[in-house]
């Protein structure tokens, strides 16, 4: 019998000629249990992944799936030690924050109380930090014991310098937050915050939130969200543009105008003109 697993001519075979070998029927089963299994067990290793019980011993003609089980079970030890890894990373830094621990540099927001935190960690987080910090001619600001961020309230820079130390923003994270946070990335120079508030504000942009949106894009030169805040406006062009916040996005904002102009009429489709 052909098998649409193992044999050559797998890749030929459509419903409802399918059939599959009693040794590649068996394995598949194999896989079944060892995913079954796995699940159970759970959380039973504590500290180190540890290979657990494997399978029953297979018949010589399934090298092939045993293999990739074999590969499978690899790749899930591999993630669940990164993810070990990258939480105590992450603890361990959040708690040197947090508890103040051998702090070194005070942060000074615009409004409110400084922050402290580690300028070992702010030089490895912002090339722009690094330099500021080292007391380079490019920058404006010299190196010592504060360093001066006035365009961040004392929250925006509490969220600011959370995510340096754990990588990660908080679900609560207000919308005008996102917007300071994807701002402070594109000017200290910090991608992976970039990345993150463009994807959180990107999910959530709607017709109330929009123009907002679009301001902090271009401000931020962020491309990704710019689209897809386009695209926002365009699928509710008429509840956008007849909004009283647009007329004072309009006053504030000529050139975002134009490409809004310009993106309805892409999408608008004009009646064909007779001759």
């Amino acid at each position: 019998m052909d098998c649409c697993v193992c044999s050559p001519m797998a890749s030929m075979y459509r419903l409802p000629r399918n059939s599959i070998c009693a040794a590649c029927y068996e394995g598949a089963k194999a896989i079944i249990a060892f995913f079954n299994d796995d699940d159970e067990q759970g959380d039973a290793d504590q500290g180190s992944v540890k290979p657990r019980r494997g399978l029953a011993k297979l018949n010589s003609t399934t090298k092939g799936l045993r293999d990739a089980w074999e590969e499978v079970k690899q790749m899930r030890y591999r993630e669940e030690e990164t993810k070990q890894r990258a939480s105590f990373l992450q603890e361990g830094f959040a708690a040197a924050w947090k508890d103040g621990i051998h702090t070194d540099i005070a942060v000074r927001p615009g409004t409110g109380p400084p922050i402290q935190a580690h300028k070992a960690i702010l030089a490895a987080r912002s090339e722009v930090f690094r330099h500021i910090l080292a007391g380079d001619d490019d920058c404006k600001a010299p190196a010592g014991d504060s360093l001066s961020l006035p365009e961040l309230t004392h929250d925006e820079l509490s969220h600011l310098l959370a995510f340096l130390y754990t990588g990660s923003l908080a679900t609560c994270t207000e919308e005008r937050h996102l917007h300071a946070l994807l701002v402070a990335g594109d000017k200290y120079d910090v991608p992976f915050l970039r990345r993150a508030c463009e994807a959180r504000l990107a999910a959530g942009v709607e017709a109330g939130n929009v123009l907002r949106t679009l301001e902090v894009a271009e401000l931020s030169s962020s491309a990704a969200l710019m689209e897809r805040a386009m695209g926002a406006v365009v699928e509710h062009a008429e509840e956008v543009v007849f909004s009283p916040e647009y007329e004072e996005f309009a006053v504030r904002n000529a050139a975002l105008c134009v490409q809004i102009t310009r993106a309805l009429l892409a999408n608008k489709t004009f009646p064909a003109k007779t001759p």
